[in-house]
């Protein structure tokens, strides 16, 4: 089962690289999606993620989750139209759609969060309930196939959870 992990300028380097080795090591195939293919983008702390596929060649169909690592790459992922689709059929489609800090911020942009229990950076909050969640102050929430944790030390519970939904969905 292959999973997408998002990427875009400043993410949070744990948040992407944590998820995307505990991904490998539970054995499965994970693609790095960004707005284009084949581009580097460099993390807050200085670590740098290369894309190996164009969200717009991404196929719903053929993945079966993403991860949404947060900081403010978020901000810029949710700037391309092929990202916010490529999570918003995940998730309609009942894919396991995991967020933490920021991440959720995509979850709103693709009309995902609206009578849902989430949890985030304490930042965004106010831009979860404005958008009609429901926000907990919690490491790790689970609402049917989303999965949100609010920073890199939430990590611990955040994995287990996402990889617990991809077992159940597999």
């Amino acid at each position: 089962m292959t999973i997408a992990v998002l990427t875009a300028p400043l993410f949070e380097d744990l948040e992407l690289w944590y998820p995307y080795y505990r991904l490998i090591e539970a054995g499965r195939q994970v693609e790095l999606v960004a707005a284009e293919a084949d581009r580097d983008h460099r993390g807050k702390q200085g670590t740098v993620a290369r894309s190996t596929m164009a969200a717009a060649d991404a196929r719903s169909t053929s993945l079966g989750g993403v991860v949404i690592p947060g900081r403010y790459s978020p901000d810029h992922m949710r700037r391309s139209a092929d990202m916010v689709d490529l999570v918003h059929e995940l998730g309609v489609a009942g894919r396991p759609t995991a967020a933490i800090c920021h991440g959720p911020w995509m979850l709103i942009s693709a009309g995902l969060v609206e009578q849902r229990r989430l949890t985030s950076f304490s930042s965004i909050r106010d831009d979860l309930v404005n958008a009609g969640a429901e926000w907990l102050d919690e490491p790790v929430v689970v609402d049917d196939n989303l999965v949100t944790s609010r920073t890199p030390a939430d990590l611990p519970a955040f994995m287990p959870a996402v990889l617990e939904l991809l077992e159940r969905h597999a």
